[in-house]
C-alpha cells in the first residue's frame, strides 16, 4: 500500500518553493491505533507529508532525470500535535541543488500557527540503481493532476507548466 500524505498543491514554483495541503480526518487508520482514545498525528507522518511535497519539487528541479530518495532529517521541531480537523499546510523551499543530492527547508502549520519545521536531504540515484521506479509517466502525471499541481505549477518567471510534460527517466 503507497500512503500520500498530501492532498493537494496550492503553490509551486519550479526549482524554489512548493506549498501543499493536508487534511486530518478521522477517516485515516492511523489515527486509530497510535494512541487509542486520544487521536493525533504521529510527528514521522507529517514529516512524510513534508518529504513528499520537497521530494516531488526537487524531483522536478532535476527534470526527473534521476530518483530521489530521503537520506537524512538534519532536524526536527514540533511545537504541538495534530488532531483530526486540523488542516496541515506544508511549506518547502529548496536551499542546496546539485546532480548528486539536495536540501530542503520545511515547514508546517494549522490555520496559520507554526507547527513543525525540519531540514531534509535528499539523495539523487541514477535510474536502474537500487530504487525502483514507482509510477509509469503516465501514473506519475495522472497522481500529480488529481493533487492539482499543474492549476498552481509555475515557472521561475510566472509562466504555467504545461501538463503531461513529466517523463521520468527509465
Amino acid at each position: 500500500m503507497r500512503w500520500f500524505w498530501v492532498d493537494r498543491f496550492e503553490e509551486f514554483v519550479r526549482c524554489q518553493r512548493a506549498v501543499a495541503i493536508k487534511a486530518v480526518t478521522l477517516a485515516e487508520e492511523h489515527l486509530h491505533d497510535h494512541f487509542p482514545g486520544a487521536a493525533i498525528v504521529p510527528n514521522a507522518l507529517v514529516l512524510e507529508g513534508l518529504a513528499q511535497t520537497a521530494g516531488i519539487l526537487v524531483v522536478d528541479a532535476i527534470d526527473y532525470r534521476r530518483r530521489v530518495v530521503l537520506a537524512k532529517v538534519g532536524k526536527s521541531e514540533f511545537q504541538f500535535d495534530a488532531v483530526p480537523g486540523d488542516v496541515l499546510r506544508f511549506e518547502v523551499e529548496i536551499v542546496e541543488l546539485s546532480e548528486e543530492g539536495s536540501v530542503v527547508t520545511a515547514t508546517s502549520s494549522v490555520a496559520g500557527r507554526p507547527h513543525g519545521e525540519a531540514e531534509l536531504f535528499f539523495g539523487h540515484i541514477p535510474p536502474g540503481e537500487a530504487v525502483p521506479k514507482l509510477f509509469s509517466n503516465d501514473q506519475f502525471n495522472r497522481w500529480l493532476d488529481n493533487l492539482g499541481i499543474f492549476k498552481v505549477a509555475r515557472e521561475m518567471d510566472g509562466t504555467p507548466v504545461a501538463p503531461g510534460r513529466v517523463q521520468v527517466e527509465e
